[in-house]
């Protein structure tokens, strides 16, 4: 325990002295501020709200209503403000209108639009609206009663959602964040481990290391210190990033996709921070394992290649079903029992879908096991791999030093 001891803080201690693991920390932090704090910033520099007032010309051609149409687009377009113009796309163009309008007669609809952006709908939006008013006159000069035309247009169907399991659409953004963080942690971290070792393998230094100190020990030292660096790059960005939310609630409540990614339930946070430790151990002992097969810090990009690509897969299986939808498919349940996938599978399917208590506790416990199993073969690899040198260590040999050791 006194050499474990010694080895975490000597790990933690490099890391938390590494300018340049500090330096992005603290860049991802301030720009967590700024970004939750843009509202404010805004706003400072609007007389119009938070975020600007959205203005929408409108002009109509001779012998049209104005104000109703108007009437139309204000229903639609709530929040924003319709203005009559002689010249939509002049006012456009001069940026004092977001986009504009021209309706030249009953069935023709011109739209304006200095950029057409991915999520721009407004033209869709205007377009509904048009077809409903051309719906509603067609029933009037059919000699039907405006009550009655709209009665047929807007039928009074009530929907009453009952909700039998988990809601994806609440869910789903948790889900894709903790996924890419946990990728991104694992592909980091798990390389500095690896690099870490071969850097003291190369440099020959382990001989001596490797004869005074226990291999288990040198194997979770290392590891469990960049876990914990790791989590605390986290923490840091994740707290501030809740503590900015809280501290700017009003505006960013208001921006759907913002507020729910905060408002995550407490059983999902914790079977979040479960899978994300065990799975980041699993495969920062993997790393750990292999970098201590080569002989350079060079070859280390060659020979965590494996490990990659089978981490890639879970994560390509993942991204799959959380697009597709199916998050219950048969390859999802098959991974959320393998301890190098249930890290991602298996929160995923808790955060999405209707899983059984005894599935949830059989995933863990076969990735806390495997964690446990899998750390103590790589000390074993580590304490064998660490005195071959020269050459790439084969199958065999390694399987022939693990059983002298």
């Amino acid at each position: 325990m006194k050499q474990f001891k010694t080895i975490l803080g000597f790990e933690l201690t490099n890391y938390f002295q590494n300018k340049v693991f500090l330096g992005v920390t603290l860049f991802l932090v301030i720009t967590i501020a700024v970004v939750t704090n843009l509202p404010g910033i805004i706003s400072a520099f609007s007389d119009s709200g938070v975020f600007g007032e959205d203005t929408i010309a409108l002009s109509v051609a001779d012998g049209l209503d104005g104000e109703y149409y108007k009437a139309l687009f204000s229903s639609a377009f709530e929040g924003s403000t319709i203005v009559i113009t002689g010249d939509a796309e002049a006012m456009v163009q001069s940026g004092d209108a977001s986009c504009g309008f021209y309706v030249d007669g009953e069935q023709n609809l011109r739209y304006f639009v200095p950029n057409i952006t991915l999520t721009d709908t407004r033209g869709y939006t205007a377009l509904e609206v048009m077809r409903s008013a051309a719906q509603f006159t067609g029933l009037l000069k059919s000699g039907v009663s405006p009550d009655e035309a709209a009665a047929i247009l807007n039928p009074d169907i009530e929907l009453e959602t009952v909700n039998l399991g988990v809601d994806q659409t609440q869910n789903y953004l948790y889900t894709y964040v903790m996924v890419i963080a946990l990728y991104m942690v694992i592909l980091i971290y798990g390389q500095m481990v690896a690099s870490a070792v071969a850097a003291e393998k190369s440099s020959r230094c382990m001989e001596v290391l490797i004869t005074s100190a226990d291999p288990v020990a040198m194997m979770f030292g290392k590891v469990i210190a960049a876990g914990a660096a790791g989590l605390f790059q986290l923490v840091a960005v994740f707290g501030s990033g809740f503590f900015f939310f809280n501290l700017n609630r009003g505006a960013l409540e208001s921006i759907p996709i913002v507020g729910s990614l905060f408002d995550i339930p407490l059983e999902l946070l914790i079977y979040m921070i479960i899978y994300f430790i065990l799975g980041f151990f699993i495969y920062a002992f993997l790393y750990g394992a292999v970098g201590s097969m080569v002989s350079k810090v060079e070859e280390v990009g060659s020979a965590i290649l494996p490990v990659n690509f089978s981490f890639i897969i879970v994560y390509i299986i993942v991204i799959f079903s959380l697009s597709s939808g199916s998050i219950d498919n048969i390859a999802m349940k098959v991974c959320s029992f393998f301890p190098l996938t249930s890290s991602m599978a298996m929160f995923a399917r808790i955060a999405l879908s209707s899983v059984p208590l005894w599935e949830k506790l059989t995933s863990v416990a076969i990735l806390a096991v495997s964690v446990f199993g899998v750390g103590v073969l790589s000390a074993k690899i580590y304490r064998a791999g660490v005195l071959l040198y020269g050459v790439k260590p084969t199958i065999p040999q390694i399987i022939k030093a693990l059983r002298r050791a």
